[in-house]
């Protein structure tokens, strides 16, 4: 079963309640650490965790999307809620930090009030004091996408964020962006790990054989608490499989299914799936894996103030770029979870003390690259983001750059979710352009492709987005169109999405056989030529030296449900 609309209003109810316990966060004064720690210790056993951090060390802004549309069974549910609308759901107020953390409205004006979000020698900070609170009785654990998405993580290939994780302390982790350093250096950077690397999702194509520890199982509280976890089942689709030849991914239902009866075999007391499979496909895998207590779940970015229920299996949704730690507490007797409670912690920079034993950490790791990260190559007078189903004025940015400085007719930028924010008036520096670029197959290519061709690409990526099956979604956005108009139809059948296709230099339809030049970057066919896109991208800002990017209105949507978009 999904979560219905009863289900969706006892949710509600139960966030009101936690908004009414802690009176600072829900009238709109800025909070203490105190205030953020605020929390009423249940049961036995506390699991704190974050994902999709994406190599963010310092505290960053990061706008959550004003689109983001449901479809199918999950049409209208959450996280297929955003700006009013998600409020209102959640019974968040107007101008509260939850407010400024869950949701897009009036972000820009909320940022100036509460400051920037994240930073790990924060979070060190609150992860120290819920320990410290229940000793012997807390599980930390990383969903993944955790060594990439910074310059630092590039330059080292990913083992900054390996010292960086055993400082903090962390028990377990899954993967999906940590394979695009490719097989060797994912084995080398496991050996450097204080704490299992978990994906029984993942096998040898030859033998079948899985290539990691499928689970843990360790003790806190009393409890024998099982760890299971799932990587990204589209891996070597999204990115590049042919730097993990050798690995097929999947979700693999029958293979967690028996890997759930194999932990419990063990004795434990609570089975929990440490996933980066996306929301919506583990909503769909709840109702049809038995025996998961607790799914956390990764890879779509979503941030949720409240659990999900589906059946006896709670779903935690903590958000991305170290905006969040979420914790859950558990009561567990005779092997079920009998009470819960939860919260989704903002982790606000100015409110929380910095934790002196990360903080050197982190100096350590970025202080040799400091020139690069804080040179300033432009500045911007709009703001700036990603997130979004079919816009972010980042990556138009991206693709104003790419029209210019590679002499395209059409730009394309992926749909990616990783990437921080900029307020108007903020300087762009080093840092804000590897924190949307830092991949290690970065080349802007430059290539001639047929209309036809170009709305296969659209057809496609549309379908990963918006088929009504999760589990043929990849979790991802649409791919941003620079030098191109379409209008998309959310709800017609594969293949005939996309319509209405116009160039935007000449106002003339694309032509299905005429040969347009376009330019883009993150392919995954081996061999790609052309300039890293943060070469590219930096020329062209310290050119023009100032930028101004309203939201793109240059794709039309059609039949889009409501509840997951924001007028305007």
């Amino acid at each position: 079963m999904t979560l219905g609309r009863r289900e969706l209003l006892q949710v509600a109810g139960a966030t009101a309640a936690l908004a009414v316990a802690n009176p600072a966060l829900a009238q709109g004064k800025s909070p203490t650490q105190a205030d953020l720690l605020n929390f009423k210790p249940v049961g036995q056993l506390t699991l704190l965790n974050f994902t999709d951090l994406h190599a963010q060390l310092v505290p960053l802004y990061f706008r959550e999307p004003s689109v983001n549309i449901g479809v199918g069974e999950d049409k209208g549910l959450p996280p297929h809620l955003v700006g009013e609308k998600l409020l209102a759901a959640f019974k968040v107020g107007n101008g509260s930090v939850d407010a400024y953390a869950l949701a897009s409205t009036d972000f820009a004006a909320l940022a100036k009030t509460y400051g920037k979000i994240g930073g790990l020698d924060r979070m060190a900070t609150l992860i120290k004091a819920i320990r410290a609170e229940r000793p012997g009785k807390v599980l930390l654990l990383d969903g993944g996408d955790t060594w990439q998405g910074s310059y630092t993580s590039l330059q080292s290939k990913g083992a900054d964020m390996v010292k960086v994780m055993n400082a903090l302390g962390v028990d377990a982790m899954t993967a999906h962006w940590e394979f695009t350093y490719g097989a060797e250096r994912v084995q080398e950077l496991i050996k450097q790990l204080k704490f299992p690397f978990l994906a029984g999702n993942v096998k040898d194509v030859t033998w079948g054989d899985p290539v990691f520890k499928p689970y843990s199982v360790t003790e806190r509280g009393g409890l024998r608490v099982g760890v299971i976890g799932q990587a990204f089942p589209y891996t070597p689709v999204a990115n590049p499989r042919y730097m993990i030849p050798d690995w097929s991914f999947g979700i693999e239902e029958d293979k967690l299914k028996a890997n759930v009866a194999k932990v419990r075999a063990e004795g434990v007391d609570l089975v929990v799936l440490l996933s980066h499979n996306g929301f919506d496909v583990d909503r769909k895998l709840a109702a049809r894996v038995p025996g998961i207590d607790v799914i956390l779940t990764g890879h779509t970015h979503d941030a949720l103030p409240d659990v999900t229920k589906v059946g006896s299996t709670l779903l935690v949704a903590a958000g991305s770029h170290g905006k969040f730690l979420a914790r859950l507490d558990l009561e567990v007797s005779d092997k079920r979870i009998v009470n819960y409670a939860f919260r989704l912690i903002p982790v606000l920079a100015d409110a929380i003390a910095i934790d002196a034993d990360m903080a050197a950490t982190i100096r350590e790791v970025r202080g040799p690259h400091e020139e690069t990260l804080h040179k300033v190559l432009g500045r911007t007078e709009s703001l700036l983001y990603r997130r979004g189903n079919f816009n972010g004025t980042f990556d138009d940015l991206i693709c104003q750059a790419l029209l210019a400085e590679r002499d395209a007719e059409i730009a394309l930028s992926p749909g990616f979710r990783w990437g921080a924010s900029l307020l108007p008036g903020q300087e762009i520096t080093g840092d804000d352009l590897f924190n949307q670029t830092a991949i290690t197959y970065p080349a802007a290519y430059r290539n001639q492709m047929t209309g036809a061709a170009l709305k296969d690409v659209l057809e496609d990526v549309a379908d990963n987005l918006f088929n009504p099956d999760p589990y043929y979604q990849q979790g991802g956005d649409m791919v941003r169109a620079g030098g191109l108009a379409y209008t998309l139809d959310v709800t017609a059948k594969v293949g005939q999405r996309i319509s209405d296709m116009t160039l935007l230099r000449t106002g003339e339809k694309i032509d299905a056989a005429k040969t347009y030049t376009v330019s883009g970057w993150a392919s995954v066919n081996e061999g790609t030529e052309g300039p890293a896109v943060y070469d590219v991208v930096a020329k062209y800002l310290q050119n023009v030296k100032t930028v101004r990017l309203e939201p793109n209105r240059h794709v039309k949507v059609l039949n889009a449900d409501p509840a997951g978009v924001t007028p305007g």
